[in-house]
Formats: C-alpha cells, structure tokens, sequence
C-alpha cells in the first residue's frame, strides 16, 4: 500500500513539474526575443530590455539584489504575446545601466531607485504604466505607484509593502528575523564592503541558494546574470543601498523631502496583488495578513506561492505573469 501511494506521489510531482515545464518552453517559442536598448534620464543611462508590441500598454519589470533582467526572462513571453509592450531595465548599479557624470556619488537609497523608474518611464514618454517587481524592484515598483498614482495603473508586489522609514531608527526585530538579514549588516562594516568587491560573484550565488532554498538552478543560469554584477558601480551603489536605509550613510539632498514623505508609509491605491514565495530564505511570508490592506486599500489578491522561495519570477514565472495579466484584463 505504501509503495503505491508513493508511485502515485512521485508520479503527480512528474506531472507537475513536466507541466510547468511546459508552460515555460511555451512562453519561450510564443513571443519574440528580447530586443537591448538605453535610454538616457537626467542622470542615468539605464540599459533595458524590451520585447512585445511597441503599441502596446507597457509593463515595467524591475529586479531585485543580486539579480538583473534575466529574472524576467520566462515571465515577460506570456505579457508581450497578451499584447503588451514589456520593458525590462537594469537597476542602477547593475549590468550596463550607469551614471551620466563619472563624478556623481554612487548613491541608492529608496527614493534613488524609486525616482529612477519615473524616470525612466518620462523618458519613454510613458503616461500610463504597470510595474511588477521583487526585493529592490518591489521596493521601486511600491515607490512608483505610492507617489504616482495617476500614472501606474496597477502593481505586482512581489514581498509585498516595502517602502521603509529611513528618518527614524527602527526597532530591532526577533533574532531570526535579524538572522535573515545578516548580509545587511555585513555590508555596514569595511569588511563586508571588501568581502563584496573580493567576492562578489561568491556571495551573490549564496544569497540566491540561501533566498531560495528549494530552486535547482543552473550554472548556466547563474552565469547568464553574474556580469550585472561585475559593474563598475556595483560595490558602491550596494553598500549605499544597505548603510543608507539604517542611518549610517548620508542620502542625496534632492531626496530628502521624497525619503520624509515614504516615512509616513504613503498608501498604494491602485489595483495590486502581491505575491509571496512560500520558502522565502530571508523570512517565511505568514498565510495571512489582514493589516496588508492598511497599506493597499485596493488589493485585489495576496498569494504565498508553493515551491518558490526569494527569487519568484525565475522560480514561478507563470504566477508572476498571470498576476500582471490578470489585473490589466
């Protein structure tokens, strides 16, 4: 009896796999490849993916730490087969994205990289936008449409509510919380900064076996994004990201009154989902969450998603797809 509930579990978990395996191989053929581009702000030029249909209504896709547009690459095919013209930048601080004036300090707090995707969108000449993204890109993506809403018609979170206080000190979490976050504080020491410049292809592989812990990924998958992290501008802009946002590194003056107004933990009001992968290494999402509302009034779904961890677009693409799909029909 037990021999065969087990053939029977081993064979819905084939079934299952070779199913999402197939939405991907699908998702691949059914859509055109990717075309490289820039695009020049006031102070960056951000180098981008974009694929679809150029008439269509864009989707801005933005990743996270240690990551790059690669993160996308299974969820973008559905989007631009649906329609919709999809565009895929390069954080600052990652692959060929890089600052204007070689003498700007290479800054990243939140509102850097929140402004960087209006930015960005006033380049294009984008009036309208959806933006979905995770971990630094969730941050941007929750920046773009808390203080944009006129702009951004809807919002993929993957994490959830992320914009932070900046202004004020805040209070130590549980020790497995501060545990999960331990990199940050390595990053807030000289030793960290010299551990991320002496390995920074190392480490970032650590964090994504550690974020993830049940995704089976690829050297080669791993390696198709490592040169993001070979930027000139990396080391800086990360240590600035993870000193900035507890106290002990200055922000840029222009943002100051944009890093009071997160403070107060602006409200999203647009039509949003959030999304969650269920092994997230860094902290495992709880099944529920009524006080998401506070901050997203106009929530249209939260999902913790089975068999993902950290890195949920590359681990289910086709959640994150459906997700954006779903709220643009």
């Amino acid at each position: 009896m037990a021999s065969t509930l087990r053939q029977q579990y081993d064979r819905r978990a084939f079934l299952k796999f070779s199913a999402a395996a197939a939405f991907r191989t699908l998702a691949r053929q059914n859509a055109p490849a990717g075309v490289s581009k820039s695009i020049d702000t006031s102070v960056l030029r951000i180098a981008y993916e974009e694929s679809g249909n150029p008439t269509g209504f864009p989707i801005i896709l933005l990743h996270g730490f240690p990551d790059d547009v690669h993160a996308f690459d299974e969820v973008a095919p559905p989007l631009g087969k649906a329609g919709y013209r999809v565009l895929v930048p390069y954080l600052r601080g990652f692959g060929p994205t890089r600052f204007r004036d070689p003498a700007a300090p290479r800054m990243a707090e939140q509102a850097a990289i929140g402004q960087d995707v209006v930015d960005f969108a006033d380049a294009l000449k984008l009036q309208r936008f959806a933006v979905a993204g995770f971990d630094w890109g969730g941050r941007a993506a929750c920046i773009a449409a808390a203080l944009h809403q006129d702009r951004v018609r809807a919002a993929v979170l993957i994490g959830g509510y992320s914009i932070q206080n900046t202004v004020a000190p805040s209070p130590p979490g549980a020790p497995a919380a501060e545990r999960g976050i331990w990199y940050q504080y390595y990053f807030n020491t000289e030793r960290g900064r010299a551990g991320l410049q002496m390995n920074r292809r190392a480490l970032c592989r650590f964090l994504w076996e550690t974020w993830s812990p049940t995704w089976q990924f690829t050297d080669e998958t791993f390696n198709r994004t490592a040169p993001s992290f070979d930027s000139p501008d990396f080391v800086d802009v990360v240590i600035h990201s993870y000193r900035h946002r507890i106290g002990n590194a200055p922000g840029e003056p222009r943002f100051m009154e944009m890093e009071q107004r997160l403070a107060q933990r602006p409200k999203i009001d647009v039509p949003a989902i959030t999304l969650y992968g269920a092994d997230d290494g860094i902290a495992r999402p709880a099944p529920e969450n009524p006080n998401e509302r506070n901050q997203l009034p106009r929530l249209v779904a939260r999902r913790v998603i089975a068999g993902a961890g950290h890195f949920l677009p590359r681990e289910k693409p086709e959640a994150v797809s459906a997700a954006i799909l779903e709220l643009l029909a």
